[in-house]
């Protein structure tokens, strides 16, 4: 039961992100949609993760190259998902208001997913895995 818990918890923490990143786009004062652009961002951020878990077999061992260079793409898509309603704002696409819910929104949404490998990521009963 507490899986069935944590898993209410995170697509309730995720429905706050996409509030965030919705109200950074759709209120009356900001009104302009180049900011769900982050979206791509958020889905392929755990692609490297999946990638690198079917490549390394051994989960014994502290630390691999595939597994380093996935954590490295990985923050890449991070950073650039944070950089993106920055250098919008900064070449007044978009206002500063919206930048700050969107950046709030990539705040949540990022540690959702954190969150969701970190309580299903375990290679337990119930894991993602499994599904």
């Amino acid at each position: 039961m507490a899986g069935v818990k944590a898993l209410v918890a995170l697509s309730f923490t995720g429905a706050i992100g996409l509030t965030f990143l919705m109200l950074g786009c759709a209120l009356e004062d900001y009104g302009v949609y180049w900011p769900l652009f982050v979206l791509i961002f958020h889905a392929i951020s755990p692609i490297p993760h999946f990638i690198a878990k079917r490549v390394t077999y051994d989960s014994d061992a502290t630390s691999s190259a595939c597994r380093e260079l996935a954590y490295f793409f990985t923050t890449g898509i991070v950073v650039s998902a944070f950089g993106f309603p920055v250098i919008l704002a900064r070449v007044a696409v978009i206002k500063w208001g919206a930048c700050g819910l969107v950046l709030a929104g990539n705040a949540v949404i990022f540690l959702t997913i954190q969150g969701f490998f970190l309580v299903f990521g375990r290679g337990d009963d119930f894991s993602w895995e499994q599904w």
